[in-house]
């Protein structure tokens, strides 16, 4: 009989080389290795730019931002990945370890490909854990409560800078209506992990504006999904669906009123079950299934994992293991969280700000142009809520609302790939969301400043 994956049966020959490799004990261990010394260099990076980031009074979160950009394919090359273009023999760390190792040419993509794929699956599991934390810190009460004006200020946040982005794309730039509409789309996102992050470390994660904050990012979260969908099906059909746009809107609200209700009727069953339990850690296992599961759920409905997290968070720091459960996770989104933020980091490619390059000139007035209209169209977010009867930092929530992080990325992504967005267009957006996710943490942090509230320091 012959091999499954063997080019005698046609299979193409990097395929069954792939195969080849990783059935090799010896390229196994190099794997095994090569994702260890990645996550050195992902706790490094995070340990030394939070801590720089703290002696200067910044959040700890911008350091690992930054200590992922430092790491990655911008700088020093240690941590990179596929999506940027590089191949194994541009990744420092990798050549150090075929160096020190003798393995063959052959096998360093194949160790490439895994150590990547592995580092970003878990960076993916501490965006969930993140938001799953975040919904244990958070006041389910005190979110209803303000969901009126979060809906206000995710609404205002969606459509206005959509509305001036493609706008001023189409008339000052004289860019195409599909590509302008896109980039314009790019401009609603609101990243919920970064702005979740800050909020939480400067203890203004229950105050009424980190609920509102967070309420309008995570409904920010299903626009943009469902903003995204529209501008697909434009690009790919030249039409809109009503019928696709129907099914999101409906999904995604029966997907988070039913998390919300259901789960408050479970909840007396997730307190008897772990009660009843003898194993160490029953509270967090048993938490975090119900965390995968809905995540699971809300992928299924064209939602995020994350949204899912976030509810079972919510909903289970209702119940009397709520408190326990918060300090279990804290030593799992120790080790977990931080991955995803240096990742984020490595991801980013500042070449596109180099302006000798001729695209990246075109790109960067684009960028410019994008960064006024991503920040100003969140920033006023926070003056909408102009019937408040309550002093709130209209500021501050404003603020909260201009990263665009991952999210922004997608679009970026999802654009490029399709053809969509020019390489000037496209190098715009990600301009814009770098600029907007390394803008928001210490200016939120300013926004906050002189509030009487009492500041939680990391790792207290």
């Amino acid at each position: 009989m012959f091999p499954l994956f063997s080019p005698a049966l046609g299979w193409p020959p990097l395929l069954a080389q792939t195969i080849e490799v990783i059935e090799s004990p010896e390229a196994s261990t190099l794997i095994l290795v090569s994702v260890l010394l990645g996550l050195v260099v992902v706790y490094l990076a995070s340990k030394v730019g939070g801590e720089l980031c703290v002696r200067a009074n910044l959040p700890p979160v911008l350091g690992e931002l930054l200590g992922g950009v430092i790491v990655g394919t911008s700088v020093l090359k240690l941590l990179v990945f596929p999506s940027s273009g590089a191949g194994a023999e541009d990744v420092v760390l990798l050549n150090f370890l075929q160096q020190i190792s003798g393995a063959p040419d052959n096998w360093m993509p194949t160790i490439f490909a895994t150590q990547s794929e592995v580092i970003s699956v878990l960076s993916e599991i501490g965006v969930i854990i993140l938001l799953f934390e975040i919904g244990l810190e958070s006041n389910l009460d005190e979110l209803l409560k303000v969901g009126a004006k979060a809906a206000i200020v995710a609404t205002v946040g969606v459509a206005a800078p959509f509305a001036a982005g493609t706008l001023g794309l189409m008339y000052l730039f004289h860019i195409a209506t599909i590509p302008a509409i896109f980039a314009g789309a790019a401009l609603t996102a609101t990243s919920i992990g970064i702005t979740a992050k800050v909020l939480s470390e400067l203890g203004k994660l229950n105050s009424p504006e980190g609920q509102i904050i967070i309420g309008a990012a995570i409904i920010d979260d299903i626009l943009g999904i469902i903003v995204l969908a529209v501008v697909s099906s434009l690009a790919k059909t030249g039409e809109i669906r009503p019928s696709n746009i129907i099914i999101l809107i409906v999904s995604s609200t029966a997907f988070l009123v039913g998390a919300i209700f259901i789960g408050r009727w479970l909840n007396p069953f997730f307190v008897n079950l772990v009660s009843n339990m003898q194993t160490r850690g029953e509270v967090l296992v048993v938490a975090l299934v119900a965390a995968i599961i809905v995540g699971l759920i809300a992928q299924f409905v064209r939602l995020e994992a994350i949204l899912g997290a976030f509810a079972v968070g919510l909903i289970l720091a209702e119940t009397e293991k709520g408190e326990e459960l918060k300090k279990q996770v804290t030593p799992l989104a120790d080790v977990l969280v931080p991955i995803f933020f240096v990742v984020v980091g490595a991801k980013t490619d500042l070449s596109v700000l180099n302006p000798t390059d001729p695209v990246n000139r075109a790109g960067l007035i684009i960028a410019g142009f994008l960064l006024v209209v991503a920040v100003i169209g969140k920033v006023i977010t926070g003056f909408s809520l102009v019937g408040s009867s309550t002093p709130i930092n209209r500021l501050a929530i404003g603020v909260g609302m201009i990263p665009r992080g991952e999210v922004g990325l997608v679009f970026a992504g999802v654009g490029a790939s399709s053809g969509i967005l020019s390489e000037s267009l496209n190098a715009g957006v990600i301009v814009m969301v770098i600029m907007t996710t390394f803008l928001a943490p210490p200016l939120l942090r300013l926004a906050f400043r002189g509030s009487t509230e009492t500041v939680v320091e990391p790792g207290s």
